[in-house]
């Protein structure tokens, strides 16, 4: 598969971006001195959610793989750390088909490295934001076939689209498109758990233009209305899994679940 985008948009290093901000607090070089100097102003303990909600993914993708889906849409996919999803679930199931989309144009520059498929299955990119649902929606349908069960991926997504711009309305519309047997796979940043490191962290990146929308437990329920949340239910991140061995308890101001499409 290939990217379809011929001219890449140019790439602004003067405001800092959540993609590259997040690679940075996973240790990676692919960021500018503007998300560093985000990332040296936030708590210790973003690094910890950052690496907690990578461990997350990495579970709730086998574990799914595991359980037969083979189709997978992962939405605001930030820029590629081995293992990355598709070589996951490819272990597992060599003919998955994985759809990857971003909005920050330094993804589509390391998208090549999203799209070294097994050969059996077949990964792609798409250059789009989560609130143009109908361009990512096109796109997918290229790869993935909507007859059949989806995954779709969420991963410490949300809390950048605030209650203004309709995240709920987002992930509800998302979710009207897929068939049943499909999952959605969410994290999402807590308000209620660290209150005033919630805060600390919103502060630093409203300073850079970034706006954050952290949620309370309910808050972050409600993106699984209607949809059969799999057991352990919504917890904190490191406390989400299906399968031995258990990850080490830890603090986390990380919620996460994984739900069913009836």
């Amino acid at each position: 598969m290939t990217t379809d985008t011929p001219h890449p948009p140019r790439i602004d290093t003067s405001r800092a971006h959540p993609a590259r901000v997040y690679d940075w607090l996973l240790g990676g070089k692919d960021n500018y001195p503007v998300d560093e100097a985000v990332g040296e102003k936030l708590p210790p303990e973003a690094r910890d959610a950052a690496r907690q909600n990578r461990q997350f993914m990495h579970r709730a993708a086998a574990w799914l793989a595991g359980e037969g889906v083979d189709q997978f849409l992962d939405i605001g996919t930030g820029i590629p750390t081995e293992p990355n999803l598709h070589q996951i679930v490819q272990r597992l199931v060599p003919t998955a088909r994985v759809v990857y989309t971003d909005n920050d144009p330094i993804v589509l520059r390391h998208a090549e490295a999203l799209l070294i498929s097994h050969r059996e299955g077949a990964t792609d990119y798409i250059q789009a934001d989560v609130r143009e649902p109908a361009t990512i929606l096109e796109r997918a349908r290229a790869v993935l076939d909507f007859d059949r069960p989806i995954a779709l991926s969420l991963i410490a997504l949300m809390h950048f689209i605030p209650d203004a711009q309709d995240a709920h309305g987002i992930v509800r519309n998302l979710v009207a498109t897929l068939p049943p047997g499909s999952c959605l796979v969410l994290s999402h940043a807590a308000s209620d758990l660290y209150p005033e490191l919630a805060e600390q962290v919103t502060a630093e990146y409203a300073k850079a233009g970034i706006q954050l929308g952290f949620r309370t437990h309910a808050e972050v329920t409600r993106f699984f209305d209607g949809l059969e949340l799999v057991e352990p239910g919504l917890v904190t991140a490191p406390e989400w899994f299906r399968t031995a061995p258990a990850p080490d308890p830890e603090g986390s101001g990380i919620y996460a679940g994984v739900a069913r499409i009836p």
